[in-house]
């Protein structure tokens, strides 16, 4: 294995190899099944007890009261005003509930249940000697815990949660501009370096880059206004047609009666030798602010390249300024809902 790049600083994900010498390489290799990805930065925490998944269930947004031992799910927690305040990976087997979190969110999140637990029998555990790896296949590991990535995520149906008034999940995204597959797998931290061995490593650089050219947000890049059905989540992991949480009344009032301000975008940036756009900054037409980026990358295949949170209203053929770039926008989450 090649020796591991430290990212700079200013990107979120430290801590974690950015790259081992060939990012692009590293992204077909994704793209190809074939390589593992370090993220043992990511938060994990395991909750215990009998009540962990029904409890779980009525604080988040998707349905995972019936996750079954082996089963994986998306789900989030939101504010009181609908706004995504954490995404989980959640995963159940063996009588314990893992829950995968964005770089940054475990204190806070744990902070947060231990809040909300009352007289529940659930235990709230910090995992500090396991870590997670993305490979790009989507299947369970038969030997540790497992997430697999939502089925919009590879252009392969809708996962089930439900419809109401405002229609099903289907309305959001038609397609993706290309897929994220994969799978991630929770590990001995100890593990980590034999777990590399085995496929092709690849590092944050290429597992952003794979995941920005399917339109696929992190919790990290939002900002604190930021509604599911911005993002295209709903689906994913919002149900329609759960029992109550925190945030639904918003999640129904949008999806039935109005349409969401922002709409999630790729922008598709012009080459040269112009710095990458960082996240935060503003998306431009006609010198005013129509939106924010989320995150960028140089892909293998199509350049450079962002995801734009940007106003429902701003018409798709406009060309857009970010930063000192010039962008085109490829539809993720539809415009006329």
């Amino acid at each position: 294995m090649s020796t591991a790049v430290i990212a700079p600083p200013d990107l979120v994900d430290q801590g974690i190899p950015w790259h081992y010498g060939n990012p692009l390489a590293e992204q077909k290799a994704l793209s190809a099944g074939e390589a593992v990805v370090d993220l043992s930065n990511r938060a994990i925490t395991k909750l215990v007890g009998v009540d962990r998944l029904t409890w779980l269930d009525s604080l988040t947004s998707h349905s995972v009261a019936g996750l079954t031992d082996s089963s994986s799910a998306t789900t989030l927690i939101l504010s009181p005003h609908g706004h995504v305040e954490f995404e989980l990976h959640v995963i159940d087997k063996n009588e314990i509930t893992y829950l995968i979190s964005d770089v940054g969110t475990g204190p806070k999140l744990r902070e947060y249940l231990l809040k909300m637990r009352f007289m529940k029998q659930v235990e709230i555990l910090d995992s500090p000697e396991l870590a997670v790896v993305f490979e790009s296949v989507r299947d369970f590991d038969p030997n540790n815990p497992t997430w697999l990535v939502p089925v919009e995520f590879i252009n392969s149906g809708i996962t089930p949660s439900g419809s109401s008034a405002g229609g099903d999940a289907a309305k959001y995204v038609k397609v993706r501009p290309q897929v994220f597959n994969g799978r991630e797998v929770i590990i001995n931290r100890a593990d980590l370096p034999a777990r590399l061995m085995d496929r092709f490593p690849a590092g944050s650089w290429a597992y952003n880059a794979y995941r920005i050219a399917a339109g696929v947000a992190r919790m990290v890049e939002l900002d604190h206004k930021t509604l599911p059905h911005e993002i295209g989540l709903i689906g994913p992991a919002v149900h329609l047609s759960k029992g109550c949480y925190r945030g639904q009344e918003t999640v129904a009032r949008v999806h039935n009666l109005g349409k969401p301000p922002r709409r999630l975008v790729l922008l598709h940036l012009e080459s040269g030798d112009l710095p990458m756009p960082a996240p935060g900054d503003l998306v431009k037409l006609n010198n005013s602010e129509v939106g924010i980026v989320l995150a960028s990358a140089q892909h293998f295949e199509l350049g450079p390249i962002a995801l734009g949170l940007v106003k429902r209203s701003i018409d798709l053929s406009s060309e857009l300024l970010v930063g000192s770039h010039k962008a085109t926008q490829e539809e993720i989450v539809t415009r006329d809902l």
